[in-house]
């Protein structure tokens, strides 16, 4: 599953793994093996899905990307991380999780303090969602951003993944609240420890 560091990491499940966010070691995903050659590649040409809400902007030491939002399939999901955003939350932070052709994740504030670094991945926000919100209509595709969680996908808080290819023994277990749709191949580079400069918020046109 995908969890914390204490239970919000990927613990492997199926074949690839799954994710979870909570408190204690973070377990290490077995990552599937690498297939399709992934979409949205090429910066300035994004793909907007219908009926997306709005996009977060995340500006990193790597570069910029960004992904659509999809309030219609998990509206409390999304209105929590806009909050979390619109309050700054996870400026500053670091990318505490990355699993080659698997995902990359995020959102766990004591990955500003590089002396915890064996804290990163334990912790959240302090408010979890409190909805599981699964949706046949948002699979794990390449690009896809979803909520981390300690085994409740209710539980999930503000840790959330990106997925490096299409991981669909995901599906039904972890909530997809977004897709990239700039800058996947700034995605591709990103590294545990690369900072997040600021994430903003624009609504979609």
């Amino acid at each position: 599953m995908i969890r914390f560091a204490g239970a919000l990491a990927i613990v492997t499940s199926l074949c690839a793994g799954a994710f979870a966010q909570g408190g204690g070691a973070t377990a290490k995903p077995t990552p599937a093996k690498p297939a399709a050659t992934p979409q949205a590649a090429k910066p300035g040409a994004p793909t907007k899905s219908s009926a997306a809400g709005p996009i977060i902007v995340v500006e990193t030491e790597k570069g910029t990307f960004e992904f659509e939002t999809y309030p219609n399939e998990a509206p409390k999901t999304v209105k929590h991380i806009v909050g979390l955003v619109q309050k700054r939350f996870y400026n500053g932070q670091r990318v505490h999780r990355v699993v080659p052709d698997f995902v990359i994740q995020m959102g766990d504030p004591t990955s500003r303090d590089m002396t915890k670094k064996e804290q990163w991945g334990m912790n959240g926000s302090g408010t979890p969602i409190g909805a599981a919100e699964f949706s046949k209509l948002r699979p794990h595709q390449l690009g896809a951003v979803a909520m981390a969680h300690a085994g409740d996908a209710a539980k999930a808080d503000s840790q959330f993944y990106v997925t490096l290819k299409p991981t669909p023994q995901l599906d039904g277990q972890y909530t997809v609240f977004g897709k990239i749709t700039a800058g996947m191949d700034v995605v591709q580079k990103i590294a545990v420890g690369d900072r997040i400069i600021r994430a903003t918020v624009k609504e979609a046109k």
